[in-house]
């Protein structure tokens, strides 16, 4: 069964940053959003490029390889909504950011 796991402090990802974080042995990308905190798989569909490094526009972050684009709040690709990268249910707790994965 799967729980949520503590990720990362707050303070420690600024709104309009993303960050990478290991969570249950996953690599997962972190954004935040105006204060509202989005988990996507790490993994681009397209080459496997690392999404936590990407550039955060708004709610989109570019891969930082070949830069498609993805929607942090859905995972959809906004050129093709059928193109998803996982996403993570997140909440916030005690000045912590925990993720689910599973």
């Amino acid at each position: 069964m799967s729980e949520f796991v503590r990720a990362i402090a707050v303070t420690d990802l600024a709104p309009g940053q993303a960050a990478e974080v290991e969570v249950g042995g996953q690599a997962v990308a972190l954004f935040n959003v105006g204060g509202t905190f989005h988990a996507l798989s790490n993994r681009c569909p397209h080459r496997g490029g690392p999404l936590g490094q990407g550039f955060l526009d708004g709610a989109e972050v570019s891969c930082p390889w070949h830069n498609w684009t993805f929607d942090v709040t859905t995972g959809e690709n906004v050129a093709d909504t059928n193109l998803c990268v996982p996403r993570h249910a997140v909440k916030v707790e005690d000045a912590h950011v925990y993720v689910k994965i599973g």
